[in-house]
């Protein structure tokens, strides 16, 4: 009975789902079988417009420093993904959903999708492309080079390089001192939806983008759009962003 009722329930999504628009790059028929993966893995959270709106409302709740913040279901109709590898501002390539669906988020309620095959998850990037309008405006951006993880990372030349860079960028605004996100802003930061958003604990477990060196490297050249944080690509040089990555790996270890 209960499977009737999860395949009745599938079926009516299915049939609910539409697609805003397919751009010319598309192919209609794989955009159809991603609507019904949608229809069976994504629309629970992510919602039948893609607006982040589904039925399990609130993900999880995420408390650090006395605050208590509901985390939601990313909403697609925005066109804004934190988790790239291209330039702040700019659509992430399908390597980068792919990573996403696959791997999912740590810390975070999206699974990961391993058990998914390839062609379904291929299917379901398209379909989820169709709830903006910036895929049929623009191309994904170029991944940005960042080149080799540099002899020296961690060295204690490099974490006090680091830890110079982390005060000079003014990190600890909403990181604070021992980055354990409790910085003077972290009481007011918000998203792009104006919902209440905590900036990263690096004390508290590995990062949502990754906790290796590239992927920390990553988030510092990309940003996380979206979110109150920056991309430093102009900013800073990269061995600054590399002595950084140096400084943020002492600080998951606990150290400082």
């Amino acid at each position: 009975m209960r499977h009737s009722v999860v395949i009745a329930f599938v079926l009516v999504v299915t049939a609910l789902v539409a697609v805003p628009g397919i751009t010319l790059a598309q192919d209609p028929a794989l955009v159809d079988r991603g609507a019904e993966v949608y229809a069976s893995r994504c629309v629970i959270c992510h919602g039948v417009q893609g607006d982040g709106k589904g039925l399990t409302g609130i993900i999880h709740r995420a408390q650090q420093s006395g605050i208590v913040i509901a985390i939601y279901p990313r909403d697609f109709t925005a066109g804004l993904f934190k988790f790239r590898s291209t330039p702040s501002g700019s659509l992430p390539t399908d390597a980068d959903l792919m990573r996403t669906v696959t791997e999912g988020i740590a810390r975070s309620g999206m699974p990961g999708h391993q058990d998914v095959p390839l062609s379904d998850r291929q299917a379901v990037i398209e379909f989820i492309k169709t709830f903006s309008t910036k895929w049929q405006e623009r191309e994904s951006g170029e991944p940005i080079t960042m080149g080799s993880v540099p002899d020296g990372l961690e060295s204690g030349e490099s974490i006090e390089r680091g830890r110079e860079a982390y005060a000079l960028m003014q990190c600890a605004k909403c990181h604070g001192d021992l980055g354990r996100g409790d910085g003077p802003s972290s009481g007011v930061l918000e998203d792009s939806w104006g919902d209440r958003i905590l900036p990263f604990d690096f004390t508290s477990g590995p990062l949502k983008g990754g906790d290796t060196a590239e992927a920390i490297y990553r988030t510092f050249v990309t940003g996380l759009d979206g979110t109150p944080m920056p991309s430093y690509q102009d900013a800073i040089e990269a061995q600054m962003r590399w002595d950084l990555v140096s400084y943020c790996m002492e600080l998951m270890r606990g150290q400082s």
